[in-house]
């Protein structure tokens, strides 16, 4: 175990914006055997705080899907992926055309625009973001992420509306447990893929490689990783899509399997 990856809402992060004091000391007990470690996320660079804040975090997360990495010790963007107008004005119009009121936002790297109808009064709290028509000078702040949103169903069956139509367009995932929403971004990223470029960076094989994710925008990072673990606690197809399994995100899962392997090292 040379690098640990994880996910951050749903697996080390709770609803109440607060990670164990369990989970805490793990990660710190990992970073003083000498892993290395990344947060890799569905967040974008201005939500991150729980991480520097709570686990004292500084070195490279990896947001929005694989589209940004960010230094947090720096506070800057050192690479990102990111959309054409021509691919979101098209995607836009095919969602439109199959699913019934969907509201759409971007996110750039300079913040998040929405549309009227996209939040709710639960989503609107939730931070900062700039309402207005969508428009195609918005590219020129280097779109990292589209997202669709309906105010009914499920995001599985949102999904499975729309990902055959748009799939050869636009990487299609979702993460939110309880919305119907869906995160798309450029084409042939995700978390892996970033994920991948940065552990390569660092001479560290996948076999190396211990992730930990909930939901089906971790699908990729956990079937890349030598160890990947979806959450007992997460989406069925995270589960499916990982050789192992981390107890429940409400028994510090994560905690529990750094401890167990850092003990597995030190007796090796």
């Amino acid at each position: 175990m040379r690098l640990i990856a994880s996910d951050i809402d749903g697996t080390i992060l709770g609803h109440d914006g607060k990670i164990s004091d369990r989970t805490v000391e793990a990660f710190a007990a990992a970073a003083a055997a000498g892993v290395d470690i990344v947060f890799v996320t569905g967040r974008p660079p201005r939500w991150l705080d729980p991480i520097r804040d709570q686990i004292g975090h500084t070195g490279t997360v990896i947001c929005s899907n694989g589209a940004v990495s960010y230094d947090l010790a720096t506070e800057h963007v050192t690479e990102s992926h990111v959309l054409d107008w021509d691919t979101v004005a098209q995607v836009r119009s095919i969602v439109s055309g199959l699913a019934p009121e969907p509201y759409f936002a971007l996110e750039s790297l300079q913040g998040f625009h929405v549309e009227e109808g996209f939040l709710t009064a639960r989503t609107a709290a939730s931070g900062e973001y700039f309402p207005g028509i969508l428009t195609p000078d918005m590219a020129d702040s280097g779109i990292v992420k589209m997202l669709a949103v309906l105010h009914h169903g499920t995001a599985d069956e949102f999904m499975g509306l729309v990902s055959p139509a748009i799939g050869s367009l636009i990487a299609v995932t979702h993460s939110a447990p309880t919305m119907a929403m869906l995160e798309m971004g450029p084409l042939g990223v995700n978390k892996a893929v970033t994920l991948a470029k940065y552990a390569a960076a660092r001479g560290i094989d996948a076999t190396d490689v211990v992730a930990f994710g909930d939901m089906p925008n971790d699908i990729e990072m956990l079937a890349w990783a030598g160890s990947g673990y979806a959450m007992a606690s997460g989406h069925p197809d995270a589960l499916a899509a990982a050789a192992l399994q981390a107890p429940r995100f409400e028994s510090d899962g994560v905690a529990q399997v750094i401890e167990s392997r850092l003990a597995a090292l030190r007796l090796a």
